[in-house]
């Protein structure tokens, strides 16, 4: 069963039809293009809109503005991205974490890509890709996931495991998700 739509309080909401959410290295973006190309729908990431928004990839602009500030522009920017993409939707890893985001999340079937630490910390480019992860990786993400997940948690549909298996894997079980 693929929807396009949910309905919510009487009204019919409009958006994509699956949110991949977790840690940065979780896997979103391969995921996410593999779901969409199965479904025949088309993949987006939030971290790109940002990019094109502001001149700089998401994980610069984290240092460049500071938390607070990059949090205000990600949220004036996912209302239209939600409005407006009706395929595959893999949000940033932090973009969850504000709450006014999580109210326009709602209506959404999000999936929480969930991985371990360990499995974190060997995944390619992961730190050249997010430059704030720094100086002290494993401290970092350690405390990045400790704080983060509860919150993905609460605001996802499904969680799937990453760690250890294949992005093919992962991607038959985020569809499963979306049967249920």
């Amino acid at each position: 069963m693929i929807y396009q739509a949910t309905e919510e309080i009487g009204r019919i909401v409009s958006g994509p039809i699956l949110i991949l959410i977790g840690p940065p290295g979780s896997g979103k973006s391969t995921v996410g293009q593999l779901v969409a190309s199965k479904l025949g729908v088309s993949f987006r990431d939030f971290d790109n809109d940002l990019q094109e928004e502001c001149g700089l990839p998401a994980g610069e602009l984290v240092v460049k503005l500071g938390r607070e500030r990059f949090s205000e522009v990600e949220c004036r920017l996912i209302g239209t991205v939600l409005a407006n993409h009706t395929g595959v939707l893999a949000l940033g890893g932090g973009t969850p974490m504000n709450p006014m985001i999580q109210e326009q999340l709602k209506p959404f079937h999000i999936v929480f890509l969930e991985v371990e630490l360990n499995e974190l910390l060997r995944r390619e480019g992961l730190v050249t890709l997010h430059p704030w992860i720094l100086p002290n990786p494993r401290a970092h993400l350690r405390q990045l996931l400790s704080e983060r997940r509860p919150i993905y948690e609460a605001v996802s549909s499904a969680v799937v495991s990453t760690t250890g298996r294949s992005a093919e894997d992962v991607a038959a079980e985020v569809l499963l998700t979306l049967r249920k």
